[in-house]
């Protein structure tokens, strides 16, 4: 049996970017810094990144080509202070999350340590249109 990737299915015209982003996007995964993904509303959503270490003039978010990328470089100077253990991770990172056409980002908060991120999509609109046959 033949595997159909997404931009060869007949029924899925147009949709080839889509299937390299995916690729691009299963690619980067990383693991660090854990974060979550809610939906706060019908058209609403919410990422939390965990951050603990991390001030707000450490973190920067932007939206790049339709990604929206969140960076943490904490400028805390470790030589200064003698850890007997170091289990918060405070490493540089870099997270992108790939929006689709329509989803706009609000607000970001930071507290206890998590980052909050809301994102709006904007109801699509029904558009219906009839095409004119001609003859031939």
């Amino acid at each position: 049996m033949t595997k159909l990737s997404l931009g060869s299915h007949p029924h899925m015209l147009g949709f080839e970017q889509l299937e390299r982003l995916l690729e691009r996007t299963a690619k980067s995964s990383e693991g660090y810094p854990p974060f979550n993904i809610e939906q706060t509303a019908d058209y609403a959503y919410r990422i939390t990144l965990a951050v603990a270490g991390f001030r707000e003039e450490d973190l920067s978010i932007t939206v790049e080509d339709r990604q929206l990328v969140i960076r943490g470089r904490s400028s805390e100077d470790a030589s200064e202070r003698v850890f007997l253990h170091r289990g918060i991770a405070s490493r540089q990172f870099q997270r992108s999350f790939v929006l689709a056409d329509g989803v706009e980002v609000g607000e970001a908060t930071s507290e206890n340590g998590l980052l909050h991120i809301d994102l709006s999509h904007a109801r699509p609109e029904t558009v219906v249109q009839t095409i004119q046959i001609k003859k031939g």
